[in-house]
C-alpha cells in the first residue's frame, strides 16, 4: 500500500468512529418518522420507469430503514432484490426478494433472501452510508463491498446509486481514492438530492 493510500485509509478509519457515533445520535431521533418519509419520496425524482430491478438493504445498527420503500416500490411494480455477501473483497450478490417473503441470517447475521431466491442483477442500488458529500462520495465500513459491486455493475450497465442515510450525515468533503464509486442520488428523512 503506498503512503497515500495508507494516509486516506488512516482519515477514513478515524472519520468512520466519530460518523457511526453521530448517526446512531440521529437515528434514536429520527428512526420512526424517517422510514416513512422515504416510502413517501419514492424513487420518482430518478425518472425512471417502474418496472426495473432495485436492490435495498435490510437494516443494521442505525441504519435508515429501507424496508417502508421497498413494500411502495414492490407494490408500484419494481422488482425488488436484497444484497448478499458472497466472499471477502467480492462484489455483493442480489436476490429476488419482497418484503413480507422469508429470509435467513446472512454475514453478520443481516437478514438476506434464501439460497433458492432468484439472483438478478439490479438496475438501482440502495447503499447504506456512514457519511456522504454533494458530489457523491461516501464513507463505508471499510469492506469496499459496494465499491467493488458498483464498479463491476457499471462496466455492464447504466446504474444509478443511491445512498440513504440521515441528512445530519452530509460532510463538506469525503476523503476519497480512485477505488471509491460516486453516488447519483442520495435520499435522507427530507428527500432526495442529485451528487455532482
Amino acid at each position: 500500500m503506498t503512503a497515500a493510500l495508507q494516509d486516506l485509509d488512516q482519515q477514513k478509519r478515524a472519520l468512520r468512529r466519530e460518523a457511526e457515533r453521530l448517526r446512531a445520535l440521529v437515528h434514536e431521533e429520527h428512526k420512526a418518522k424517517a422510514p416513512l418519509s422515504l416510502a413517501q419520496a419514492g424513487l420518482d425524482f430518478t425518472g425512471l420507469e417502474c418496472g426495473l430491478i432495485v436492490s435495498g438493504f435490510y437494516p443494521c445498527r442505525s441504519e435508515l430503514d429501507t424496508l417502508p420503500l421497498l413494500a411502495r416500490l414492490d407494490s408500484e411494480g419494481w422488482i425488488t432484490s436484497l444484497p448478499a455477501v458472497r466472499a471477502e473483497r467480492q462484489p455483493l450478490v442480489f436476490r429476488k426478494w419482497a418484503p413480507g417473503e422469508p429470509t435467513v441470517p446472512g454475514v453478520w447475521n443481516i437478514p438476506m433472501p434464501r439460497e433458492d431466491a432468484q439472483e438478478v442483477e439490479p438496475d438501482v442500488l440502495l447503499v447504506p452510508l456512514l457519511a456522504y458529500d454533494a458530489m457523491g462520495y461516501r464513507l463505508g465500513y471499510g469492506g469496499g463491498f459496494y465499491d467493488r459491486t458498483l464498479a463491476a455493475l457499471r462496466g455492464r450497465k447504466p446504474i444509478t446509486a443511491i445512498g440513504v442515510g440521515y441528512s445530519a450525515q452530509a460532510l463538506a468533503q469525503v476523503p476519497h481514492g480512485p477505488m471509491d464509486q460516486r453516488l447519483d442520488y442520495v435520499l435522507t428523512e427530507n428527500g432526495p438530492r442529485k451528487c455532482g
